[in-house]
């Protein structure tokens, strides 16, 4: 078979061109695309347990810890340990880190046109692409190897 018939490739060539897209936009926010991802999440919640951001990225500790640290470092979260369970640690906006939310308004807008669909086919596309994820990670749970 081709590799351009693999939908393994064309979901990969797609993943990196997306993120290759949002990069001069969060450049100018001072961001890489995980820890986008994880400004994301904390935007909605205020504060996560590093647990959950793992789990809702679909990343182990291991990759979130350093881009945890990293956040923390350029100021835009606190890590504190939990009050009710010290063995958790919390992952919480600062003021700065929600302060950043504002500049990233126009990330999901320029975003939108770079994708050249209408509302409707990236909503279908997405819910499409979350069912996959589910599917694979079914298929992966199910301890069968590709």
């Amino acid at each position: 078979m081709l590799l351009e018939d693999q939908l393994c490739f064309a979901i990969y060539a797609a993943s990196r061109a997306v993120t290759a897209a949002y990069r001069p936009l969060l450049d100018e926010l001072g961001l890489t695309y995980p820890q986008y991802l994880v400004m994301l999440l904390l935007w909605k919640h205020g504060s996560l347990t590093v647990k959950e951001v793992a789990t809702a990225l679909h990343l182990d500790y291991g990759t979130v810890t350093p881009l945890l640290k990293r956040l923390q470092g350029a100021g835009l979260i606190a890590r504190r340990r939990r009050t009710d369970d010290e063995r958790g640690v919390e992952a919480v906006l600062t003021d700065e880190g929600r302060d950043l939310q504002a500049r990233a308004l126009g990330v999901p807008v320029g975003m939108a046109e770079a994708f050249g669909l209408e509302a409707d086919e990236r909503d279908a596309l997405r819910d499409r692409l979350h069912a996959l994820v589910e599917s694979m990670d079914a298929y992966a749970g199910a301890g069968r190897s590709s």
